[in-house]
């Protein structure tokens, strides 16, 4: 499984989610292999990605895509991003 943290530039607030979406993968005992990228590379990043995870003000700027896209409000709340993923993940 692919997952895509996604933000402007890609490099801080991606990293954190990306850190914090790999603590909640470990929680749930899901393998998964996680990157970060920024909004400019989002369709290659994400081209074959299950789950794409941003914020809500960048979540009209993904484009099209195949992958669910998961809207974290607070990138440190790992029950908000847990309960996030286990919706999309199913």
């Amino acid at each position: 499984m692919k997952i895509v943290a996604i933000c402007g530039a890609g490099v801080g607030t991606s990293g954190i989610l990306k850190v914090n979406a790999e603590r909640v993968l470990d929680r749930l005992d899901i393998d998964a292999d996680v990157t970060a990228s920024d909004l400019a590379n989002v369709a290659t990043a994400a081209a074959t990605a299950q789950v794409i995870l941003t914020s809500p003000e960048l979540v009209d700027r993904i484009g099209p895509t195949n992958a669910d896209v998961v809207v974290v409000d607070n990138y440190f709340d790992l029950d908000e991003i847990e309960r996030k993923l286990e919706e999309a993940l199913g």
